[in-house]
């Protein structure tokens, strides 16, 4: 996941909010009569003793998690045309998945065992420096600062090599994401990056859980539509907005990495809206969400759609405080998207496959496009509308319905 990246960092854009510079630059103009600093430091510093021991067992895996938890199961990586399966990670409750995708071959790795040792003896000495300033208000300071500091520290801990990533390979396909992070990058091993990517989402993760009280607390539905660009999210959103604004407030943030177009359009309808631009960034977050919310202002009994960036892979990880995942997808995409992107499908609650208007003019059978998000997810619920034609809508304000009463 892009986790990894740290993405679009220093890159966010919300509406009405004005950039915040963290840097700051003083200057200031004295004329003193006289500084001066003698500093001594004295480090008496450490060794360490370091031990290491890796087994590389790809078929029985533990998963810790930042609960503490552990859990311990056997993969099994045979493609047979069986339900995939993904295992569901639950972190603070909130509803967000950590997906383990197994589908193929395991890797055979040879035990690998490391021992390392490393002593340090240092000592610094430090003598520090003199100011000449001239001030108009004659002072005269003079400091003698003399400081020892003796560590000794001895530290004998087991910890992670960086060990050397391969991809498995078979009948010329090459796959990345059967090691123990899911994914890959240069030079960072599969341990690291699941511990950057547990300590991302945990940051996350608390923000979205204040969002979801927050949401609770005015009863706000606050719905996460996700899918690839192109789908028609906008245009679903427009019409859905033109009809269920009429009998319950809505408001909408849209995420996009640049431009104010989508935003605009839905001002259009009358409902006020937020264009968060994300920059490098190619998905929302809880903490984006967060503050979309606190200018944009939402209403008791309200219903709020969260436009995601168009991606079906990095939105699936990140919990924004959202009751709901919709997931949309357009018939032009092709019926095997939720095989291709089993994150996201796995993730949401809801699957409206979008532009059915179209299928006569396409090589596309709906209802195996069905069977691939039910493999991947088997309690997923399935819509199929035209957002042009307004042909199935009925069933998605239907859907909207029930859970706005639930």
């Amino acid at each position: 996941m892009c986790s990894t990246c740290g993405c679009g960092e220093g890159n966010v854009r919300i509406e009405g909010v004005e950039p915040h510079s963290h840097e700051h630059h003083h200057h200031h103009s004295h004329d003193h009569d006289h500084h001066d600093h003698g500093h001594h430091h004295d480090h008496d510093h450490h060794g360490h003793d370091h031990h290491h021991e890796h087994k590389a067992t790809p078929a029985n895996t533990v998963h810790k998690y930042i609960d503490k938890s552990e859990q311990k199961h056997k993969h099994n990586y045979e493609t047979n045309g069986q339900p995939i399966i993904v295992h569901h990670h639950y972190y603070h409750n909130s509803g967000d998945v950590h997906l383990h995708f197994h589908n193929d071959t395991q890797l055979n790795e040879t035990p690998v065992f490391h021992e390392h040792h490393h002593g340090h003896d240092d000592h610094h000495q430090h003598d520090h420096h003199e100011h000449d300033h001239s001030h108009s208000h004659s002072h005269e300071h003079a400091h003698d600062h003399s400081h020892e500091h003796s560590h000794n520290h001895q530290h004998d801990h087991e910890h992670e090599h960086e060990e050397q990533f391969s991809p498995v390979i078979e009948n010329q396909n090459m796959h990345y994401g059967q090691g123990e992070a899911g994914t890959h990058a240069p030079g960072i091993s599969q341990k690291r990056m699941l511990k950057i990517e547990m300590d991302v989402l945990d940051k996350n993760n608390r923000i979205a859980v204040h969002n979801r009280e927050h949401f609770e607390q005015q009863n706000v539905l606050a719905l996460n539509l996700v899918s690839s660009p192109g789908s028609g999210k906008t245009t679903l959103l427009t019409q859905t907005l033109k009809q269920l604004a009429q009998r319950v407030p809505c408001a909408v943030i849209e995420g996009d990495q640049q431009t104010t177009n989508d935003a605009d359009r839905i001002r259009e309808t009358g409902v006020p809206a937020i264009q968060v631009n994300t920059g490098k960034g190619c998905h929302l977050d809880a903490q984006m969400v967060h503050d979309a919310t606190h200018q944009l202002g939402l209403q008791d009994n309200s219903v709020l759609f969260i436009e995601n960036v168009g991606n079906l892979v990095c939105p699936a990880s990140f919990d924004l405080g959202e009751k709901h995942k919709v997931a949309i997808l357009s018939v032009t995409e092709g019926e095997d998207k939720p095989l291709k992107y089993p994150h996201m499908f796995a993730a949401a609650d809801l699957m409206i496959i979008n532009k059915i208007d179209l299928v006569p003019h396409l090589n596309i059978d709906i209802q195996t496009c069905i069977e691939s998000a039910r493999r991947v997810n088997p309690n997923i619920e399935i819509i199929a509308l035209s957002a042009t034609t307004g042909e199935g809508m009925e069933a998605w304000l239907a859907w909207l319905e029930s859970r706005l009463c639930a």
